[in-house]
């Protein structure tokens, strides 16, 4: 019987089975035949050598089954093509699609030509109404392309389209008009360029639509929806990352069936209304990243049951988001983003909630203990972001828990660090506790997370060595960050597992011994900072067998001996930061990285002249305070430097005339040498003088990686949504010391490409100030102090019109200040004291701010500040009708006449003692009776 009862089964699936074959018809010739022809276009527009990829199952054998090649799908009843898409292609760039060669599969339903980098349609058939030849297409997704506005004519034919998505691609201005297109249920023209208002009374022709998503893009103005919210059938609604201004459009709570609401990072104002409450079928609402105020009680949400992901965060931090105690709310949430919301505790209902996989209260007040309850309560808890708050104390849930993002970093924790944190949160792939005062050791159950990328201690105070667990047991690091602790011992002196690190931060820290060997074998290594430490020894030669370092910085430490010569020859390094160690010996003749460098030498024992190939591929030469001699080279190659600092040396002769040929500098520092001649003329060439203010090369370096969780979906939706993603990154920014406005100031990132400035002091230049310098219009520091430069004050000077300091004291100079330099409206400090200026001070404008210390050792000068009166008798105005040779006394010609007047007196007299006459014995015997009278005098004493 149960045999029986078996080949009947059995006889019922092999009839299904046959059926199912008998149905399945073969693709129709005509389609087979289009379909190769479509190929061979492919083919054409395919970069070179890719042609034997492209779509390989797509075969000339007449036995083939078109239905069955890749990208191919038919209708299994009528064999005819009802989805096309074209796998994976690499076309030329910014190809045509031909879509004449799509008129014959007049059943199709779906076309993806998703991310091949088309730039526009053609048809040379039925021109812009190729497309209606399509009147089955339902779904077209373009996205990822460069199409611009040129397509929409060709798509306005297609009426047919129920899904329309243009997402990423080049199309900019107002949106065109996509009034034929009545059937389409979603429409996504997300991250493109549209700007202007949104045409929300041409949407309102779309009557059947359900999602529109115009997020990414350019529009601006009012958020007036009022034609969007005429659409009744609309489920889901993402205006997110534009410019639109105004409140909330409380038309938007009509649309009841909405159920996917994102308005985030906006510049939307005002309070959020209380009348959200009446979207029951909300499942998502994004409010975050606007400048929403006032008060918004989260009670009026209690009732939305759906509610699964709720995000809110003002940048104007004046947003108070209010719990009532006492509910508990319908809904059971995934998400929950309250930034900056001014809370002072943990909100009430987060008690009540057990589903959460996000949650982010950050940059709030909360103070006490670190929620572990939270993870107690929610087993399925993958992130939780609790930064800029201030929680006091630390402690862990008892059991472990697979909690994948954790950041508690800028909070008040002042105690050791939970020993057993790595047996609890083994999961971790993400914890920052940057800027804590955590202390003590740290603990070796950090080996025991084998899956962490990015692990960030930095900025406590923790010591002791670093766990030989975290080197050994660490498989997945690829950011670690210990920087500014108490860690002392060697480090890396044995060799690490974690092998695929990127970014290694060990700076200001007690580690001592040599640089360990155990990074040698981080062939990924990007960035490695160990610098502000007691390491010392020779810098090793093989950090060139490290391919991927971008950043090697080693500054301030006991390094001594000379510089590899291999440092020079890494063809990926951005930034080599070797200063202020004790290192000796001439500099490498030139850098050999691919890409411009920034090369931080100051503060050694360099010795030797500078290289004149040394600037080829450098955009930042910092050599201050070195030994280095010798003329300032006749640079080779001057193109891409921005900041030239060779303060402090011991550098002879003069400026040379390649000085003039730095078309892209923006500090220039050759202060404290012993530089001779005169300051060139042709500096009005730099790009002092041509306004070139945007160089191309960056001065920060740094890498960027991402972690994501890109498989959760907290609710069904037609679109992609709430994929969680965490950006690592590790930048180090080039800072670049320069005096200005008497104190010698710091500057980095965006500051530092905005200085413009020029210092030559505690030189031994001579001449006159070239009138030429007038030109440096976008010097913002000049400084010409202590050096012997003559002649006057060029009005020149009066059209540097963005100078916030000059300094042009401890010189000879003489005649007026120009009356002029008033006009310079930045000017913050000017100096021109100890020189051999006359005349009236000037004293409109930032001329009034300016004390005596501006103007001491001329005593020529009158008016204000200074106590000498301009109408005085004792004063006496110079003749500005004499020449300017003859309105100074030369100084130097009045101390060789003293010096010889005085020497012929004094050797007059020695030689009238020579002769015997009574007054010369008279002057001996005064002499002779004080000498005898003063060893009396100390006989008695002794």
């Amino acid at each position: 019987m149960k045999g029986k009862l078996f080949l009947e089964i059995h006889l019922i699936w092999v009839m299904l089975m046959l059926g199912q074959l008998l149905g399945y018809k073969s693709c129709v010739e005509n389609e087979r035949k289009a379909l190769l022809e479509l190929k061979t276009y492919l083919v054409s527009i395919s970069e070179e050598g890719e042609s034997d990829y492209v779509l390989p199952t797509w075969t000339n054998d007449t036995k083939s089954n078109c239905c069955r090649w890749e990208e191919i799908k038919c209708n299994r009843t009528s064999g005819r093509v009802i989805r096309i898409s074209f796998g994976g292609l690499y076309l030329k760039e910014s190809p045509l699609l031909n879509l004449s060669l799509l008129h014959p599969f007049e059943k199709v339903r779906s076309l993806n030509l998703t991310g091949y980098g088309f730039s526009g349609l053609f048809d040379d058939v039925e021109g812009y109404k190729g497309l209606r030849r399509l009147k089955k297409l339902e779904i077209l997704d373009f996205s990822l392309n460069e199409f611009n506005n040129s397509i929409f004519p060709f798509l306005n034919a297609a009426t047919s389209l129920t899904t329309l998505s243009l997402r990423n691609n080049v199309m900019k201005g107002p949106l065109p008009e996509l009034k034929d297109l009545t059937n389409l249920l979603l429409l996504d023209l997300s991250s493109n360029r549209f700007n202007g208002s949104i045409p929300v009374q041409e949407l309102s022709a779309l009557t059947k639509l359900k999602v529109l998503d115009l997020s990414g893009n350019e529009f601006s103005g009012l958020m007036d929806l009022q034609g969007i919210c005429e659409l009744k059938n609309m489920q889901e609604l993402d205006l997110s990352t534009n410019k639109l201004v105004g409140q909330f459009p409380l038309c938007l709570t009509s649309l009841t069936g909405l159920r996917v609401l994102d308005l985030s990072s906006n510049l939307l104002t005002g309070m959020v209304p209380s009348d959200l409450g009446r979207l029951e079928s909300l499942e998502y609402l994004s409010l975050s990243d606007n400048n929403f105020d006032g008060l918004f009680s989260f009670g009026s949400l209690t009732n939305l049951s759906k509610l699964k992901v709720f995000k809110i965060y003002s940048k104007s931090n004046l947003l108070q988001v209010e719990f009532e105690s006492s509910s508990k709310p319908k809904f059971q949430l995934s998400v929950i983003l309250l930034r900056s919301c001014n809370l002072e505790k943990f909100p009430h209902f987060l008690l009540h909630q057990t589903d959460l996989r996000q949650v982010d209260l950050s940059e709030n007040k909360i103070s006490g203990k670190f929620p572990s309850w939270l993870l107690e309560n929610n087993k399925k808890l993958e992130v939780l972001l609790l930064q800029n708050n201030s929680l006091t104390t630390f402690h862990l849930p008892k059991s472990s828990h697979n909690l994948l993002f954790l950041n508690v970093s800028v909070n008040a924790f002042n105690h050791l660090f939970p020993e057993n944190i790595g047996w609890i949160l083994p999961s971790l792939r993400y914890m920052n506790l940057a800027n804590n005062g955590f202390h003590g050791n740290l603990p070796s159950s950090l080996g025991n997370m084998e899956e962490i990328e990015y692990l960030d201690l930095s900025h406590n105070k923790f010591q002791g060595k670093v766990p030989r667990s975290v080197a050994r047991g660490c498989y997945s690091m690829t950011t670690l960050k210990l920087s500014h602790n108490k860690l002392s011992g060697e480090l890396f002196p044995e060799s690490v597992h974690f092998t695929d690190i990127t970014t290694l931060s060990m700076d200001n820290n007690q580690f001592t011994g040599k640089i360990g060997r155990g990074l040698r074998s981080l062939e990924y290594l990007n960035m490695l900072d160990i610098s502000n430490n007691n390491l010392t020894g020779v810098i090793p030669s093989w950090f060139d067998e490290l391919p991927s370092l971008s950043a090697l910085l080693l500054s301030n430490n006991l390094l001594e001996g000379e510089i590899p010569i291999s440092l020079f020859n890494m063809s990926s390094l951005w930034i080599l930061d070797l200063s202020a160690n004790s290192l000796v010996g001439d500099i490498p003749p030139r850098v050999s990285s691919r890409t411009p460098i920034v090369l931080l030498l100051q503060d050694n024992y360099l010795s030797g002249v500078i290289p004149d190939t040394l600037l080829g591929n450098v955009t930042i030469l910092d050599l201050r305070n070195n030994r280095l001699s010798g003329n300032i080279p006749k640079f080779i190659d001057t193109r891409i430097i921005s900041i030239l600092l060779l303060r402090g040396n011991n550098l002879t002769g003069c400026i040379p005339h390649q000085v003039c040929g730095l078309r892209s500098i923006h500090l220039l520092d050759l202060a404290n040498n012993r530089l001779n001649g005169s300051i060139p003329s042709c500096l009005s060439n730099t790009s002092f003088g041509l306004g070139k203010k945007d160089t191309f090369y960056g001065y920060d370096t740094g890498v960027t990686s991402t972690s994501a969780e890109n498989d959760r979906v907290y609710f069904k939706s037609l679109l992609v949504l709430e994929p969680f993603s965490m950006e690592y990154d590790a930048n180090t920014q080039t800072k670049i010391e320069f005096a200005t406005k008497h104190r010698y100031d710091a500057y980095m990132g965006g500051n530092l490409k905005l200085l413009f400035g020029m210092d030559f002091s505690e030189n031994e230049l001579s001449g006159e100030i070239p009138v030429e310098l007038g030109g440096l219009l976008e010097l913002q520091a000049l400084n010409l102090s202590h050096n012997n430069l003559s002649g006057v004050i060029p009005e020149s000077f009066s059209r540097l019109e963005n100078v916030e300091s000059l300094d042009l004291s401890f010189n000879r100079l003489h005649g007026r200040i120009p009356p002029q330099l008033t006009d310079l409206s930045n000017l913050a400090v000017f100096k021109v004291s100890y020189n051999n200026l006359s005349g009236v001070i000037p004293h409109e404008r930032q001329f009034n701010t300016f004390d005596t210390q501006s103007y001491l050792g001329n005593p020529l000068l009158c008016g204000q500040p200074t106590n000498t009166s301009c109408n005085s008798n004792n004063f006496q105005e110079p003749d500005t009708e004499v020449e300017d040779d003859e309105s100074f006394i030369d100084m130097v010609s009045f101390y060789w006449s003293f010096g010889a007047a005085y020497v012929t007196i004094l050797l007059g007299i020695l030689a009238s003692l020579s002769f015997d006459s009574p007054w010369s014995r008279a002057w001996f015997y005064i002499v002779y009776s004080f000498i005898h009278k003063v060893k009396n005098l100390f006989s008695k004493t002794l």
